[in-house]
């Protein structure tokens, strides 16, 4: 069974995320959007692949400041990070070898 990427809200964004202490991958993504619901099956198969790295999600919708932070226009939208600095960030759809390959850090 595919691991659940939990969803982040800004209560607890900067522990959870920032703070994580290791690479994060943050999808911010929206309810009812097509492309984002069709991307999570990869991410969830990426996330029990890529054990050393945390996989956590953002509802732009719901935390429009979250998304206004990272500059998200259009969703889906992903960003690699560690701490505050984001090491790669790309929107659309991918398959499971390209994200792969964009969590090779």
């Amino acid at each position: 069974m595919p691991m659940e990427i939990p969803k982040m809200t800004g209560d607890h964004f900067q522990t959870e995320v920032t703070g994580a202490g290791r690479p994060v991958l943050l999808e911010f993504y929206r309810q009812g959007c097509a492309a984002c619901e069709a991307r999570l099956p990869i991410l969830e198969q990426a996330a029990d692949e890529a054990c050393d790295v945390k996989f956590c999600r953002v509802d732009a919708g719901e935390e429009p400041e979250l998304a206004a932070a990272y500059g998200v226009t259009d969703v889906p939208a992903m960003f690699i990070l560690n701490g505050e600095k984001i090491f790669r960030s790309f929107t659309g759809g991918r398959g499971l070898e390209t994200v792969l390959e964009y969590l090779e850090m």
